[in-house]
């Protein structure tokens, strides 16, 4: 039998390979198996940020609580492109410009609440949450008949209890997965128009607001860019999926049955 002697060196330098194989294996275990858990994790304490569909469906929607000067404007534009958008209204805007408001249901899109007084939502108490919803519901549902069902927190700012609080008074929670950041001075028309039509997928609900610098002039462009590549722009509402749905930890909403 022969004997094969192994020096002190080599058998280290064989132990450090093996040890870090081992741990390359373990590590890539581990990872698949974490990545397939939190792909299939959902919360029920999270707004809905977009929406799984198989059609080329987007939600256009609009945060009011500054001006309304572009309000009529903003309304023929999206005439021009058969497109239905979803228009969250702060309460004490909705009191200043009733007109346009009103504006905005003759002219088919969807009216959602904002809060009343555009505040700090995950900084309130409960109590106060409930009142921000629903006395802004109040304002709008007198001025337009329509039943309020949507809410979008000021600033985009919640927590467990905002979404839960909306939830309980039958208000589905709305973020977003596109945001045009057209409030933000620094943005140009460019800007703007690339980072909407290149972030848009199946499902996006798009975020815009009114009485911007940009936002009237460059969302012709916005509009035309996704019509010509198949979209259709409907309201909140009508992409939104009926029960049962979840949301998955992305914000993503999909059917119950779902993976």
């Amino acid at each position: 039998m022969r004997v094969i002697f192994i020096s002190r060196s080599t058998l280290t330098a064989i132990v450090v390979i093996v040890a870090a194989l081992f741990f390359v294996v373990v590590n890539a275990l581990f990872t698949q198996e974490y990545l397939a858990q939190v792909s299939t994790v959902y919360k029920d304490d999270i707004p809905i940020y977009s929406v799984e569909t198989d059609d080329k469906k987007c939600a256009i929607t609009f945060d009011c609580a500054w001006g309304a000067s572009d309000i009529p404007d903003i309304l023929d534009i999206l005439d021009k492109y058969h497109a239905k958008a979803t228009f969250f209204i702060v309460g004490v805007w909705a009191e200043k410009y009733p007109d346009m408001v009103g504006l905005m249901a003759e002219r088919g899109h969807e009216i959602a609440s904002h809060g009343y007084g555009h505040l700090h939502m995950a900084s309130i108490p409960e109590e106060k949450i409930a009142e921000e919803i629903t006395r802004c519901s109040g304002v709008l549902e007198k001025l337009t008949n329509q039943k309020i069902r949507l809410f979008r927190p000021p600033y985009g700012e919640y927590n467990s209890k905002v979404v839960k609080t909306a939830r309980r008074l039958g208000y589905h929670t709305i973020q977003w997965d596109v945001d045009s950041l057209d409030w933000k001075k620094e943005m140009t028309s460019d800007n703007i128009l690339n980072r909407v039509v290149n972030r848009t997928g199946k499902g996006s609900i798009i975020l815009f607001h009114n009485d911007t610098l940009h936002t009237r002039d460059v969302l012709p462009d916005i509009l035309e860019a996704l019509a010509e590549s198949g979209f259709e722009f409907v309201t909140v509402s009508d992409l939104l999926i009926g029960e049962p749905f979840r949301i998955r930890f992305d914000g993503r909403q999909i059917p119950a049955g779902q993976e």
